[in-house]
């Protein structure tokens, strides 16, 4: 089947996806549709320490609590870090999901809880129950435990850092030179979501080169600046260092920086080349400056402190994403609840010097301008992204997107036909793509606010993606709730922008994958170093078949299927030179 042109059909039908959290769940869950049907990926057994595994005791029971077994709450503890606590948070105070602390789950009531779990919501929020992911006394069993006191799981500092750290093989063990024929600049390290691994793919002949156990469901990965050492973080913090000059590429040292984590960096700055890395966590709410060629633990910093704008203390302020400044020797770190954005100088960490900036809440992903000069992280509970300058260390300005719950990715810069250079973000509670003006020098007239609102298939894009060769802007939609949409991926090509609502072209990517069984959604457009063919996972359960599709950027048509026993939930995809230099 050939790409389809098409306009956004979909803008009534997305219009029932402006339904966000909580506020509008009992309505949605009386009339929940038949083809609400969104699938999370399969069932994870974890291999090692994570929030899942811990034991925590039922807080104290108070009056008109809702009885609960010691076996029916460590399961539920078990599904809540596992599926919940991303979005909603260790302690249930929200960010990307609604809060569910128990001054708010209780006035809500058992059968509001009840049918929201088992029914979701088209805004992102998947349908628990009936997707068949939960049984029915499992979504009667979460719907009781969100009426009892949050559990706090035990801290994890440097004792228990340092008893994690292994340095598989030290630096003076290693290659002095590249032991193998693969072409690095243009390998693709693919997330293996419920496998806990990533599979290092040939971005020339689409071969596998090796398969690394790493943590479960790494979240991302991150190039050295040197372009050698592959490092991975999985949700739960098991930070991977891989060497891509072995024969083949294996791992040579690891560390767990906490429970539950998302970010890792290394230090990128002439002069601190592979100096150091930084990750950070979750929970606790941390992060950790580590070796850049050991992971040894150096410095940690707990985030826990005041929120910028109401001066009042929170005790879960979780790393999101981190960036190193082209500008500084600094990480940029952005901590999610207290909306700040913490410039780290890495020269000095005996006498560490911070600038904290204050953004917004809660801030999420992001990344650079095509010039690397400014930064703009999502604020996505708040619709909002936030410019900072890091050649002057500042906040610049803060923009409204105009969509519900901005999730950029890291963005997608291009030269608008019309506005100059700009930044794209696509939003998980509609179907709009906002285009920010990043030129003020050239473009004074658009910097800094939106010029233009594209219209994709839906709500629930996780990504948009471009290259500097590409003629297209990609905008997934994995967390649909319409298979057809979760299983495409929407092309605006740039030269058609001129229009005041440029068409879409529709590329059929899960039908392309030839996949007969299961409902596989797409994710996350990766291009090849040069910038002519672009790939997105199609991600299916783990106990079903999944691909990797590969297309044609200039012409749109489909390329080559990756198809492999080996390729479990596939997600994220890093090619190794767009990585390193922050090319998107």
């Amino acid at each position: 089947m050939t790409a389809i042109p098409t306009r956004r059909v979909l803008r009534s039908a997305a219009a029932v996806a402006l339904v966000v959290g909580l506020g509008a769940a009992g309505a949605w869950a009386q009339n929940a549709p038949k083809g609400h049907e969104t699938k999370p990926g399969g069932q994870y057994v974890p291999s090692m320490n994570t929030l899942s595994q811990i034991g925590v005791e039922i807080p104290g029971r108070k009056p008109g609590d809702p009885v609960m077994t010691p076996a029916e709450y460590s399961r539920a503890n078990t599904i809540y870090f596992e599926r919940c606590a991303g979005c909603h948070g260790v302690l249930r105070k929200g960010a990307t999901g609604k809060a569910l602390t128990p001054d708010i789950t209780r006035e809500l009531g058992y059968e509001y809880l009840h049918d929201f779990i088992n029914y979701g919501s088209p805004a992102g929020m998947p349908n628990w129950g009936t997707s068949g992911e939960l049984t029915e006394e499992e979504v009667d069993m979460m719907a009781r435990y969100l009426l009892l006191d949050p559990a706090q799981p035990p801290e994890w500092g440097m004792p228990e850092m340092r008893a994690s750290w292994k340095v598989i093989l030290p630096p003076e063990e290693r290659p002095t030179e590249k032991m193998n024929d693969i072409d690095i600049d243009n390998l693709f390290s693919v997330t293996l979501r419920d496998a806990g691994q990533v599979a290092l793919i040939d971005g020339n002949t689409y071969e596998i080169r090796a398969v690394i156990d790493t943590g479960y469901a790494v979240h991302i990965s991150r190039l050295s600046a040197s372009g050698r050492y592959l490092f991975t973080i999985g949700r739960d913090a098991k930070v991977t260092m891989i060497d891509l000059w072995m024969d083949p590429p294996a791992t040579v040292a690891e560390i767990k920086i906490g429970t539950e984590a998302r970010s890792v960096e290394t230090s990128k700055m002439e002069g601190w080349e592979d100096k150091y890395a930084i990750a950070g966590a979750y929970w606790p709410p941390q992060w950790v400056i580590m070796d850049g060629e050991t992971l040894e633990p150096l410095k940690i910093k707990s985030t826990r402190g005041m929120i910028y704008d109401e001066q009042t203390y929170h005790p879960e302020p979780r790393v999101a994403s981190i960036v190193a400044s082209h500008y500084r020797p600094e990480f940029i770190v952005n901590v999610k609840e207290t909306g700040k954005t913490l410039m780290i100088d890495y020269t000095d960490l005996k006498n560490l010097k911070i600038t904290e900036i204050e953004t917004e809440r809660f801030l999420h992903d992001g990344g650079f301008d095509s010039s690397g000069r400014y930064f703009l992280v999502a604020a996505n509970a708040r619709g909002k992204i936030a410019v900072i300058d890091t050649k002057e260390d500042k906040l610049v300005t803060l923009v409204e997107t105009g969509g519900q719950t901005p999730h950029p990715g890291r963005g997608a810069n291009f030269v608008h036909p019309v506005y100059g250079p700009v930044w794209a973000t696509s939003h998980l509670g509609d179907e709009t793509v906002a285009l920010i003006g990043t030129d003020p020098e050239g473009h004074p007239e658009n910097v800094w606010k939106v010029v233009q609102t594209l219209y994709a298939m839906g709500g629930g894009s996780l990504f948009v993606k471009t290259h500097p060769e590409s003629h297209h802007l990609y905008v997934d939609a994995p967390l649909n709730p319409d298979p057809e949409i979760s299983g495409s991926v929407a092309a605006f090509r740039i030269e058609d922008m001129t229009q005041e609502e440029p068409e879409y072209t529709v590329l059929p990517i899960a039908e392309w994958a030839g996949i007969a069984e299961g409902q596989p959604r797409v994710v996350q457009g990766e291009f090849n170093r040069e910038g002519t063919e672009i790939w997105f996972s199609v991600w299916n359960s783990s106990d079903k078949e999944s691909a990797i599709v590969v297309v044609d950027d200039k012409t749109l048509e489909l390329k080559h299927v990756i198809k492999d026993p080996r390729l479990i939930t596939p997600t994220g995809k890093f090619n190794v030179y767009n990585t390193r230099n922050d090319v998107y």
